[in-house]
């Protein structure tokens, strides 16, 4: 009968390399991942002001149209008619700004809510690591040897008679 091949056991700075290696890179994702969710926090910031700017805006020039219509109902004259093109021209581009603001936004906000979920696994990680080397490089206690007790004196016994 054939002998089995023996398995290969790993050698110990194999083992070492093999683990310092993944705490480089579980440290490197956590700093990168870091890194990306405040830039991209600044810029989802940037995209909400903008968007909520444009959101104002829009709302006033459509008040702006209503009441410059409602002119235009009472006195139908040439100012009042260009007033109203100019409401609507200024509507027509803020509309378009917004089409282009919105979808940005909310690729944005995907992307950074997927970013946080990921930096926070990572730094669940780099937590229980901290607590792991904080365990592991604890200097040894010194045994103390326990002093014998000194020796009770005996308990005399007297009997009366």
């Amino acid at each position: 009968m054939p002998k089995p091949a023996k398995k290969s056991v790993i050698k110990s700075s194999a083992l070492e390399k093999t683990i310092s290696s993944s705490l480089d890179s579980l440290f490197s994702a956590f700093s990168n991942s870091a890194d990306a969710v405040e830039t991209l926090s600044k810029d989802a910031k940037k995209l909400a002001l903008e968007s909520k700017r444009l959101t104002k805006k829009r709302s006033a020039l459509m008040k702006r149209k209503k009441i410059a219509a409602g002119k235009l109902k009472k006195s139908p004259d040439a100012a009042n008619r260009k007033a109203l093109k100019d409401v609507e021209k200024e509507i027509a581009g803020v509309t378009k700004l917004l089409d282009k603001v919105k979808p940005q936004k909310a690729a944005s906000t995907e992307e950074l809510m997927a970013l946080k979920a990921c930096f926070k696994k990572a730094s669940a990680y780099m937590k229980s690591i901290e607590g792991a080397d904080k365990t592991l490089n604890k200097p040894k206690k010194k045994i103390r040897k326990k002093r014998a007790k000194p020796a009770a004196p005996a308990a005399e016994v007297v009997e009366s008679m």
